[in-house]
Formats: C-alpha cells, structure tokens, sequence
C-alpha cells in the first residue's frame, strides 16, 4: 500500500506532461473550445431536469401526494399534468440531445486540428533533426510516430481527455443537487469510491505499463516490415524472406499478447466499476425505501435521486471505460513527446546570417571530428581549395572521406578547428543558404516517387521554367532517355527510380545538380557500380557540371584524382598525402602504389601518368 502514492506520482505527471505539450495547440482554437464548453454545460443542466417530468407524474398523477407542487402548475388537473410532463420530456431530452451533439462536434473539431498541427510539427521537426540522431533511431518507428502514434493522441484530445473533462462538471452538478436533496443518501452513494480509486490506480497502472510496451513493440514491427520491404530485392536474393518473417511474427505475437493483456485489465476495471456503483445503488435504493415508507421522502424524489446517482457514476464508469485507452494515448503521447523535445544538434545559431552568394572558397582549419565519443574520424584535417578549384579525397574505405562533405554541408559540426567558406565559419551562415549553394551526386542518388521534371525541380529550391529544366537534363545527357520514356518529362518514377537503370539515375540527379546552379560541388564516387556505356555517359556530365564550380570528389577510381588540381590521400581521419596527382606519382607513396594497383587490373594506363584516362 505504501508505494501507490509514488507510483500514481509517477504516473500522472507522464499525462500531464503530454497534455502541457498540447495545451499550446488547444489554446490556438479557444472560441471553438469555449463554445463547446458552453454546450457542455447546457448538457448538464438538461441531465439535471430530465427526471423532474417523471417524479411530477408518480407523485401528482398516480399517487396524487398531495405535496406542494410547482407553483405554474398549479390548478391542473392530473391528466393536464401528465400531457405537460409528457412534453417537457421530449422537450429537455430533445435539447440535451442537441446539446450534447454541438459539444461532441465541437470538441471533434479542435481535436482533429490540434492532430493535424501537432503531425504536421512532429514531421518539420523529423526533418530538422541531425543525422547523428537519424542514425540511431529506425525509419519504421519514427513512421509509427508521425502515423499511428498522432492517431492515438486524437483519443486524448477528442474521446477522452475533453468528453471526461465534461463528465466531471456532470459529477459535481449531480452531486451538488444529491447533497441539497437528502445529504444521507449522497453520502451513503459515495461509500464505495475510495474502493474504486484504489482499484483504478493499481490497474490503469499496469494498463499504462503494458500499453506503453505495446507501443515500443508495433515500432519494431514496422522498422522490421520497412527495412525488408526497402531492401526486398537483397531479401529474395539471399531467401531471407523466412528470416524475416520469423521476426516479425515473433515481434507480432508479443504485440497481441501485450494487447489482450491490456484488454483484460481495462474490462476488470470496467466490471470492477459496475459492481461498485450496483453496491452504491442498492445501498441508496434500500434506505430511500426506507424513507419512502417513512414519509420523509416521495416516490418521486427517489426516482430523481437515483437518476442523479446513475449520472452522477457516469464518470466513473467512463473512468474505467478509457482508461485502457488513455494509456495506450498516454504512451504513444509519450513517443511523440520523445521525438519533439530531441534538440537538433545542428541548427542555425543565434548569430546566423544568411549567406550572400559564394565565391567558393573553402578552408578546413585543423578540423577533428569523431561520431562517437572517444573515437575520431578526422583529425587536423587543414587545407584550402580556391574557386573554381577541383580537389580529389582518395583512400581507403572508412577513413573520413565522406565526413569532409558531411561538415562542409554542415550535416555534423566539427569538434575542434573551423570549416569555412569565403573565409568564414559555415556556422556563421543559416543552414538554408549554405546548403542552397552546394550540389551534390551521390553513389546512390535517391528518385523519389514523382515525376521526371518534379526530381530535377527539387534541386532548384526556386520556380523554374520548363525550358530549364530541359536544358539541365541536357547538360545531363539525360535529355534522350527521359524524352523516350511514355510521358517524358511527365513520366512518374517508381519508389527510389527503381524503374531506371543505374546510369539513368544518376544523371537525373545530375540534372538535379545541375538546375541548383551552385558554387560549390560535391561527387561523392558517382560512377561507383556503372558499365562502361553509361560511365561515360555520367563523366561527360560530370565535366560539365563542374565547370567554373568548386569541386570535391571523393573517389576510389584514380581517373578522377587525375584530373584534379590537388589530391588528398585520407588515412585515418589524416591527410597522408597531398598534392597535384603528377607530383605524388614521383614521389612514389601510398597514393603511386594504390595508382600501379589499379593499373595493373588494367582499370587505368599508367603511361598517361599525369593526365589519367580522361583529359580535362
């Protein structure tokens, strides 16, 4: 008994803090909020009338008690008296029925829009969140959370929360009236509930428990479900579609079986609650007899008391009735909650400023970074790139080749030195206007589900004509291609451009590069994986797209180092080597003996020494 209080301590802050969260939102729509309360309330009043027609019938029609009766009904005679109460009942039900239909739309209303905003800021916020935590977290569950875990919050703010908060107004009005009617009675009615407040503290506990486990685990399920259905075509080629399944079937049946368990907690206190409130009702019923026979009480009046008795446990049927399912929305509140108070590790500082058009000249200045604490993926990584300057990242696989691009495009920030651009700190720019000014093609570019046109466009960040885009994909090669597909420009691209080759694609992203008009480019190994027809097809482009443009390429084929004004050999977050490709062939290090390797697997002629494969 002694740890209840703390636990419930425990618990309802977890709530409270899920509806501090909203309250914002609900705040916005406060003249729906107080009209609906306004409905609420003239609800109650009619509850509070609705049995009065009855009593005035068993005691001036049937029983004819003589009392007094209300004085504007004085002089009817009983057949008058029951035609009124006939009417005024359909009247005040007729009411409380409109009634109860303006506060429920009302209250409908604010909560869908409250969902919609607090979906639409738990998604910018999704995607203002910095790769680091992205890393760690798993697409199908922060899906869950945009999707499913929102829909659950509508429980608390339209089926729950508001409908229960009216059902307390009902509680006290019933009360209220029970206590001025026979104080006796009202008392001996609320004899059971401490037995239902502690019985519904011990259960809605473990139903929050439980509904909060659930939850966790339908966010396993879907990242199974999206990281197979992502990668279906490695999944059948290796037949792990019986891996899988397995997992997600195991993750599936402890979903049901947490679920049910919940189910079976929020039914035991619903029954829980009805044998309670019959134990409250027989009791009232038994010494309002008592008091019928007596003479201090009508029958009628006993009628209305336990009308207002049978009201007055509306709310704590409907407690246990929402509570399995407060705690399912308390838990999901909770995750959306987790994810809106992740702060962005990379956001605009306060003494930001929007960047006017780059030059292009970019520094890193004894730059150390590392993803995890106590490891470093680079380290006094120092030098400068002129505009229009082409610089070539080589190496091994793993060694922070990637991660230069990474804190140029301010994805992470370094842990020590500066990366500048046009001689200033990129944390001095906002995040928008850095990365407006800096395309890149990626090994993989991704297509989205949409149009031709619609994936160059994204690129642009600004209206552009047809013509535009037209000429982007030209610069591209991709011109020919895109204009024999079935719609051209029109066509829409299945899920990640799946529908096009390798080749393909990466020139669409090109394109997408392309329309960017950027100063500064990055290749990250754009040709990796391309046969030699379509390789071609991508260097053409490649060299027109970085014409007059700061250029990174981080590369493993030695063709492209060649072509650049500068090479760094990257080896353990470290530059190695440094200098024009020429030059580090006499020298005859790591990047010479990694240039003879390649040659020798007939991938490049090392009689073109300074040139490559491929002129400038």
């Amino acid at each position: 008994m002694a740890k209840r209080p703390k636990q419930l301590q425990e618990t309802l802050p977890r709530f409270t803090n899920v509806v501090r969260h909203l309250w914002p939102y609900i705040r916005q729509h406060k003249g729906k909020l107080a009209l609906s309360f306004l409905a609420l309330f003239a609800e109650v009043a009619f509850r509070l009338l609705e049995p009065w027609p009855l009593a005035i019938v068993l005691d001036y029609v049937i029983a004819d008690s003589g009392g007094q009766i209300i004085p504007w009904l004085q002089g009817l005679s009983p057949m008058a008296l029951l035609n009124v109460a006939a009417i005024s009942l359909v009247v005040i039900v007729g009411l409380r029925a409109l009634s109860a239909y303006l506060s429920t739309i009302g209250f409908a209303l604010v909560g869908n829009r409250v969902l919609t905003e607090v979906r639409g800021r738990l998604y910018d916020h999704l995607q203002k969140l910095s790769l680091s935590y992205h890393g760690k977290a798993r697409s199908g569950d922060l899906t869950v959370r945009v999707v499913g875990d929102i829909g659950k919050l509508q429980e608390i703010t339209v089926t729950a929360v508001m409908p229960f908060v009216g059902n307390i107004f009902i509680l006290l009005a019933m009360l209220a009236v029970m206590f001025f009617f026979n104080w006796q009675l009202a008392l001996l009615a609320l004899v059971t509930l401490p037995l239902f407040w502690l019985l519904s503290v011990r259960l809605s506990r473990n139903i929050t428990a439980v509904s909060r486990d659930q939850r966790k685990r339908e966010g396993a399920m879907a990242s199974t479900a999206s990281e197979s259905i992502g990668a279906i075509k490695v999944v059948q080629a290796l037949s792990l579609e019986d891996v899988f399944s397995q997992n997600f079937s195991g993750e599936n049946a402890k979903s049901l079986k947490e679920g049910v368990r919940a189910k079976r907690l929020a039914a035991r206190l619903e029954r829980s609650a009805d044998l309670l409130i019959a134990v409250s009702t027989a009791l009232v019923l038994w010494l309002g007899a008592r008091l019928v026979i007596s003479g201090s009480l009508t029958a009628g009046e006993l009628v209305v008391f336990i009308t207002y008795l049978k009201n007055a446990f509306k709310p704590v049927r409907d407690f246990a009735k929402y509570t399995g399912r407060l705690a399912r929305a308390t838990a999901a509140g909770e995750r959306v909650i987790d994810v809106l108070e992740e702060e962005p590790e990379i956001r605009d500082l306060p003494e930001a400023r929007p960047a006017s058009p780059f030059r292009g000249r970019v520094r890193f200045e004894e730059v150390a970074f590392g993803y995890e604490p106590g490891s470093r993926a680079l380290d006094g990584i120092d030098f400068e790139v002129e505009p229009g300057g082409r610089v070539a990242l080589v190496g091994p696989s793993g060694n922070g080749k990637s991660t230069i691009a990474n804190l140029l495009l301010r994805l992470y920030d370094p842990q020590e030195g500066q990366v500048m651009v046009d001689g200033r700190d990129v944390r001095e720019y906002t995040l928008e206007s850095l990365r407006s000014q800096v395309s890149v093609v990626l090994q993989d570019s991704f297509l989205f589900a949409a149009s031709v046109r619609e994936n160059i466009v994204f690129g642009a960040g600004r209206e552009v004509s047809d013509g535009e885009v037209e000429a982007a994909a030209r610069l591209a090669n991709a011109h020919g291609f895109i204009q024999a597909m079935p719609q051209g420009y029109d066509t829409v691209l299945s899920e990640r451009g799946s529908s096009l080759s390798g080749g393909q694609r990466q020139r669409i992203a090109i394109a997408r590069a392309a329309i960017r008009e950027a100063p500064i480019l990055v290749l990250d190994e754009p040709t990796t994986g391309l046969d030699e027809e379509n390789e071609q097809q991508v260097n053409d482009a490649l060299e027109k797209l970085s014409e007059g443009r700061t250029t990174f390429v981080i590369t493993h084929d030695l063709r492209f180092a060649a072509r650049s004004d500068e090479v760094l050999y990257i080896e353990n977050g470290r530059v190695a080597e440094r200098g024009p490709h020429a030059d580090l062939l006499r020298v005859g290090g790591r990047y010479a003996a990694l240039y003879q390797l390649q040659a020798a697997t007939g991938r490049l002629d090392p009689r073109e020494g300074g040139h490559g494969a491929l002129t400038r």
